[in-house]
């Protein structure tokens, strides 16, 4: 996926120079950086989410050319790393240029800030037995809520789909079994990570994360039980994530949607 994010209205450069800071500073404390000039290509060290080459932080010479994106993909090809590039479109308009005539397809995702000047996101109405948590990393639901948005990216969009309860337990027992579960637990506990679920009692419906860092954080992999979509989970947990990312002192929280329709829900919860 070689994406651009695109912001939803006129741009904040001063929050968007808080983002530009996050997303090179993120990437550091799990991969290596490798500087290509006017890109900088991380690269993933260990077990985890694969990551991206960018434009370098305080760059101040040329923008990046169709053969400075060419050089990193020829690097990341090496690797067997995908082959991704992610940038603020306000911030580096003349990168995508150069992506597409390094032969690559963009795809633009809207992002949403909620500023310091924003109010809290409204609290929505819950379906009846359903209640939202930030789980600690021992709490007995942490491996389903870990495993919900991987079902839920895997049958992408708004719409009810089939997997439910029984899919949930295979995706549980996978995904603990490489360790995925184990190295959320180990973020929550050093407070890299917060990650908040939808619940049915014991069954995990909905989960979605934060990942602070200092006054900014991003709200990621938001994602509903495919066969328990249209109940209005998807919000209560971002409302949830970004109720608790400013109680900790967060001024900017952002997300990037994957297009306008599931935009739409996040402009509910205020972005």
């Amino acid at each position: 996926m070689h994406a651009v994010t695109s912001a939803d209205h006129a741009p904040d450069h001063a929050l968007l120079d808080e983002i530009e800071r996050y997303y090179d500073t993120v990437p550091r404390g799990a991969a290596r950086a490798e500087d290509f000039g006017p890109l900088t290509l991380f690269v993933r060290e260990g077990a985890g989410w694969p990551y991206y080459a960018r434009p370098t932080l305080g760059h101040d010479g040329p923008p990046a050319t169709a053969e400075d994106v060419l050089r990193v993909l020829e690097r990341q090809r090496a690797l067997g790393e995908p082959e991704a590039f992610e940038w603020v479109a306000e911030r580096n308009p003349e990168l995508r240029a150069a992506v597409e005539a390094a032969g690559l397809t963009v795809h633009a995702h809207p992002l949403l800030v909620l500023g310091p000047q924003d109010g809290p996101a409204p609290a929505p109405d819950l379906p009846e037995r359903v209640a939202v948590r930030v789980l600690a990393a021992d709490a007995p639901e942490l491996a389903a809520a870990v495993a919900v948005p991987h079902l839920a990216f895997a049958d992408p969009g708004t719409a009810i789909g089939p997997a439910g309860t029984v899919e949930l337990a295979a995706a549980v027992a996978e995904l603990t079994a490489e360790g995925a579960v184990a190295r959320i637990a180990r973020r929550i506990t050093d407070g890299s990570t917060v990650l908040a679920a939808a619940l049915d009692g014991a069954e995990a419906l909905c989960a979605g994360q934060h990942n602070p860092v200092g006054p900014v954080t991003e709200v990621v992999g938001v994602g509903t039980l495919p066969s328990a979509r249209r109940r209005g989970l998807g919000l209560a947990v971002t409302s949830a994530l970004v109720a608790h990312a400013r109680a900790g002192g967060v001024r900017t929280v952002f997300l990037s949607a994957s297009d306008e329709d599931v935009a739409r829900i996040y402009r509910r919860a205020g972005f």
